[in-house]
């Protein structure tokens, strides 16, 4: 007969599974992140960077499934974080090339210590000329007065000044990504598989790549978000201030503000009062710095969306051929999004669902999704694991296919194919979920029912 195994033999099978699934998980992916660090120029490489990227997104959810199939383990927690920290490191060596948007958050920081303001005047202004360095010549929208809101503004001026070199100039967005990965792990802690759910975002290549290599700002709006949402249930006041401060780094977290706002009592009550209070009091001190330029507000945000649209889209690119406008697909869009954030608030909606479905929705209907955007829904995702978004995340790498024509011939222009690589599994895993999910959901009723007939026969 065999025998069945101790409770002892089996802790320490579990111990061992989970730490060895996080010990192979690191190894193998600091190989891969340090093979694209040594690859210099992500740009100039950029068929080996996508290539590796996805081998990257590989491992890692084969290394969430054997995590979220194993029992949790304190060692295995610290081998995560530990992980999450030295694949950072590790990137943050590399001078961004795959975007070149630290160089414009470098010129408007420059910009504003030089006794300019960054909304009123464009970089290639003649009155500039004396700012300019080789970081001008590759910076985005040269011609258009920056677009970057308000607090975003006042971090790059504070870097511009402390923090001389396009790589020194990452580290408040590398650390703000690390205050994210803080704030989950304390989060999480209290779940049974919390361990597989902070490796989501800890261990997610998207995150790592576009905030370690290529230092963009998300970062700092996705920290407050996060935060906001930590502390909504008790301090829901703090967390509409909070929030406020992540819509004036970048301006999604303001879809959430209504939410917070009402769950603090506002308009009924004074506390409501108190944080929308605090929230314009925030907005206004950001905002005082540059108030010479907010006349020009609305024409820099008309040029920017002449210039930038239908960048890489998923639906709005089927709103567009719909409805034959710009225009009204982009009307379309927005309202589907505002009516989400309105109806959360009105129904006081769990604030984590609420997020994880408004902030879908804007990447789903949004005229431009580069790929660090999706960079948005990934924190969510240790609430939700969706296998859909997880996949996204991972294919959004395909999305830098743009630069090998860019490089060849200067022409800037997603592929269709690329595109339906990228979204038709999404959309296919997305369907295939809701399926299996109201398959289950009608069996749960079904036996249920079952159950209450039997009952009522009983007593009969």
């Amino acid at each position: 007969m065999i025998k069945a195994p101790q409770p002892a033999s089996v802790l320490r099978r579990g111990i061992a599974s989970q730490t060895s699934v996080a010990i192979a998980g690191t190894l193998i992916l600091e190989a891969l992140f340090a093979f694209m660090a040594g690859l210099g120029d992500l740009k100039v490489e950029v068929i080996k960077t996508i290539a590796v990227a996805l081998a990257a997104g590989v491992v890692y959810l084969i290394a969430l499934y054997a995590l979220e199939h194993s029992a949790k383990r304190r060692p295995a927690l610290w081998i995560i974080v530990a992980g999450a920290i030295v694949f950072r490191l590790t990137l943050y060596s590399l001078t961004p090339s795959l975007s070149t948007d630290i160089q414009r958050y470098r010129w408007d920081g420059r910009v504003q210590n030089a006794g300019w303001n960054p909304y009123a005047l464009a970089p290639d202004d003649p009155r500039l000329a004396y700012l300019r360095d080789p970081g001008w010549a590759v910076m985005p929208g040269p011609e258009i007065p920056s677009m970057y809101p308000p607090l975003s503004q006042l971090v790059f001026r504070l870097g511009a000044r402390f923090l001389p070199g396009v790589i020194a100039f990452k580290l408040p967005f590398v650390l703000a990504d690390l205050l994210v990965l803080a704030i989950l792990a304390k989060w999480l802690q209290s779940f049974a598989d919390g361990n597989f759910r902070l490796a989501i975002y800890a261990w997610n290549p998207l995150v790592i790549i576009e905030f370690a290599a290529s230092g963009h700002n998300d970062a700092l709006a996705i920290a407050a978000m996060v935060a906001a949402l930590a502390m909504v249930k008790k301090r829901p006041g703090a967390s509409a201030i909070t929030l406020t401060a992540g819509s004036l780094a970048k301006l999604f977290p303001i879809t959430l503000l209504p939410l917070a706002l009402r769950l603090s009592g506002w308009p009924r009550k004074l506390r409501g009062w108190l944080a929308f209070g605090g929230a314009a009091l925030l907005t206004a001190a950001c905002v005082w710095p540059y108030r010479s330029a907010l006349g020009q507000f609305r024409e820099i945000f008309v040029r920017y969306q002449a210039i930038w649209q239908n960048y890489n889209p998923s639906l709005y690119a089927m709103l567009l051929s719909f409805s034959g406008h710009a225009e009204i697909a982009a009307g379309m869009g927005e309202g589907v999004v505002l009516g989400l954030a309105i109806w959360a608030a009105a129904r006081k909606l769990e604030p984590i669902r609420a997020a994880f479905l408004i902030i879908g929705a804007i990447l789903m209907v949004a005229p431009n999704t580069y790929s660090w955007y999706f960079t948005w829904i990934v924190p969510l995702l240790c609430f939700f694991p969706n296998p859909a978004w997880l996949l996204l995340s991972i294919l959004q790498f395909l999305s830098y296919k743009v630069l090998i024509e860019y490089q060849i011939n200067g022409i800037w222009h997603f592929d269709p194919y690329f595109q339906w690589l990228t979204y038709l599994p999404f959309y296919a895993l997305l369907a295939g979920g809701a399926l299996l999910n109201r398959g289950r959901r009608q069996d749960v009723t079904a036996v249920a029912e079952q159950g209450t007939a039997e009952a009522a026969r009983e007593t009969a």
